[in-house]
């Protein structure tokens, strides 16, 4: 026992030690990551000294998790011995602790006390186990008013400025939906989760580029989603807490004083944790050894998505996946996207702005159909777009928003009138007259194009050829994904299409210039998938909380071993659709599992080959559900 407590010494002391280093050299990994990192920059700052800088920060991680594996089990060597050394008249008592999937820390929390009378050790788990068995649940609620909401999220930077200025906006949008939904539900029960937001890439210790670029053009998508985010999860009625810090994490999660690697002092009091990779990696540095215990019920906010081959850990080190951004060992859906483009990880999304019937009229009678409007705040953005550039304006009247101080910016031609960086209400008018919307192939799978979409205009993009990737464009390098993006938002493209989405390729001249023609002549209404509507991102949120549960097992149980040859396998559970052309669940199975989604949904179908379960499920107007997969995994199904 004295060498566990001198060990665990040893390994807070190493912990500690390779914190620091990996909170100086998490500043050169920022600077390599960092897409606003110039060449003026790099000129004066050349990040080819620091190359050898992401693989040894992986190396120090990677010992820092073997340190924190050793550390656990350290712990519960010198936990078990004292148990065991409670010797009572020469005889060891084995004390049996309560196991319940609700409360996983109880075996860390368990005290023994010793009945002087008879000898025998009672095991009892600490006060908050059972005042927390006890407690009374609440039910969620739906609530009627954001002024709360606002209250929460704070003050002191443009960033939460913008956040609360677009709740405010889309309020009435908001309640309006949450009634719908409420109706729908009709009086369901729901229980009341505390939760805790915390925006990582916000707070101080992450650099927080973003809060300064506000007003300056900077991207805000991540922006929008938190605060649909945030304004979703208050109306479903849901307890908040909401972080743009380090240290009110730290007061919120309850972490012991100092840096060392030390579990917190009492049960996590938040049911779920929304936040993203900066948070996490600041959930893990602060919460020590408690992180394993409670990152099931992490939600990662991730814009891109992270595929499970750069997630989990083993993997990634062994197959050359791993990257500054990779290797949680999460489950893949508890990372949450912007918009669905994998099935890997949960579907996340935002909000558009919902226009009424006399709304969509009055649009629909005052479109210009010679006007266009440019994708793209930055001036960046329009470097080298000359030639396009040119050709649209031979048949459409040119409108910019780029950002600029004092002086015009020069990427901007003479011929497109630029009205600077505008509010948002009043860049909405500018695409309720505008016919079209043109992207130049960055940003990428931002919220605009739908905001123009859902207000009657047409978006063209361009078809990226070989398609964008980490492997081949420096945007993508270092982010968990392999995902080919073939055009500046493939969700428009894939999802919603012509009319209101044309894809071309930009260096032909022909081709650009055809389409712009034929957008002018095309008329089409103003169009928002219900994905993108208030209700239908409530609706989805309500789900996942009171479906997806990361912290127990939901594998389906074995079957009973066979006896005889006759019985060597069980029957499918799937029959043939009564047009056989593909399979679901029978309704004559023995029994039907409980699951989300549930069995009655799903279909079974055979791809061409060379393509995927996501293009095939889209071609029969569904989606790729790997939640299924554990029932096709058997000789009969695959016969079948």
């Amino acid at each position: 026992v004295m060498g566990a407590l001198e060990s665990r010494g040893v390994l807070r002391r190493m912990s500690d030690m390779l914190e620091m280093l990996m909170k100086r050299m998490d500043i050169l990994a920022r600077l390599e990551n960092s897409t606003d990192f110039h060449k003026g920059d790099e000129a004066r700052f050349p990040l080819d000294r620091f190359q050898p800088a992401a693989g040894l920060m992986e190396r120090i991680q990677a010992i820092a998790q073997n340190v924190s594996d050793i550390a656990i089990k350290v712990d519960q060597i010198l936990r078990n011995s004292l148990l065991n050394g409670k010797v009572m008249d020469g005889r060891r008592d084995q004390c049996e602790v309560p196991r319940d999937p609700k409360y996983p820390d109880c075996a860390g929390k368990v005290e023994v006390s010793w009945d002087s009378l008879s000898g025998r050790g009672v095991s009892t788990c600490g006060g908050s186990y059972w005042e927390e068995h006890k407690a009374v649940t609440t039910r969620a609620a739906f609530r009627s008013d954001m002024a709360h909401l606002l209250e929460l999220i704070g003050t002191g930077k443009e960033s939460l400025s913008f956040m609360k200025k677009r709740i405010r906006h889309l309020a009435q949008q908001w309640l309006r939906a949450a009634r719908r939904l409420e109706q729908k539900l009709k009086g369901r029960q729901r229980d009341q989760k505390h939760i805790l937001i915390h925006i990582g890439f916000l707070t101080e210790e992450s650099g927080d580029v973003f809060s300064p670029r506000v007003l300056k053009g900077g991207p805000l998508g991540e922006m929008v989603q938190w605060a649909d985010i945030l304004a979703a999860l208050f109306l479903l009625g849901h307890s908040l807490r909401v972080t743009v810090s380090l240290k009110e994490l730290q007061s919120h999660l309850g972490v012991p004083p100092g840096r060392g690697n030390c579990p917190l002092t009492s049960p996590l009091p938040f049911d779920l944790i929304y936040t993203d990779y900066h948070g996490l990696q600041q959930m893990k540095q602060h919460m020590g050894l408690s992180f394993k215990k409670y990152r099931c019920r992490v939600r990662v906010i991730d814009t891109f998505g992270t595929e499970p081959a750069y997630n989990h850990e083993e993997y990634a080190t062994l197959r050359g996946y791993r990257t500054n951004w990779g290797y949680w060992n999460l489950q893949p859906t508890q990372f949450m996207t912007m918009f669905p483009h994998t099935p890997d990880n949960s579907f996340m999304g935002f909000v558009s702005e919902e226009l009424n019937k006399t709304e969509r009229q009055l649009i629909k009678s005052n479109k210009v159909s010679s006007m266009a409007v440019v994708y793209g705040k930055e001036a960046s953005i329009w470097k080298g777009k000359e030639k396009f550039l040119a050709i649209l304006n031979k048949y459409m009247e040119i409108h910019g928003t780029v950002y600029y101080e004092t002086q015009r910016p020069p990427e901007v031609p003479a011929f497109v009138k630029n009205h600077g960086l505008l509010p948002q209400h009043e860049f909405q008018q500018l695409l309720r007259k505008a016919k079209l919307f043109i992207g130049f192939g960055f940003p990428y799978e931002g919220p605009a194009p739908l905001e123009a979409i859902a207000n009657g205009c047409v978006f063209l993009q361009a078809r990226f050829n070989p398609p964008h990737s980490s492997l081949n464009h420096e945007f993508f390098r270092g982010k968990p994904t392999s995902r080919e993006v073939a055009s500046q938002h493939p969700y428009a493209e894939d999802f919603i299409g012509k009319p209101h989405v044309w894809t071309v390729d930009y260096n032909n001249s022909e081709e650009f210039e055809a389409a712009i023609k034929t957008i002018m002549r095309t008329q089409v209404d103003p169009y928002l998938p219900y994905e993108y509507t208030c209700e239908g991102m409530l609706e989805r949120i309500h789900a996942y909380i009171q479906h997806q549960d990361f912290c127990t097992t939901s594998s389906p149980p074995l079957p009973p071993k066979a006896k005889s040859p006759a019985m060597q396998s069980l029957p499918s559970p799937l029959a043939l659709s009564p047009n056989t052309t593909h399979l679901v669940w029978s309704p004559s199975a023995s029994q039907k599992p409980q699951a989300w989604p549930p069995v009655d949904s799903l279909q079974v179908w055979v791809s061409d080959t060379r393509h995927a379960c996501t293009e095939t499920c889209r071609q029969h107007g569904l989606v790729c559900e790997p939640t299924f997969f554990r029932f096709l995994n058997k000789k009969e199904v695959f016969l079948q």
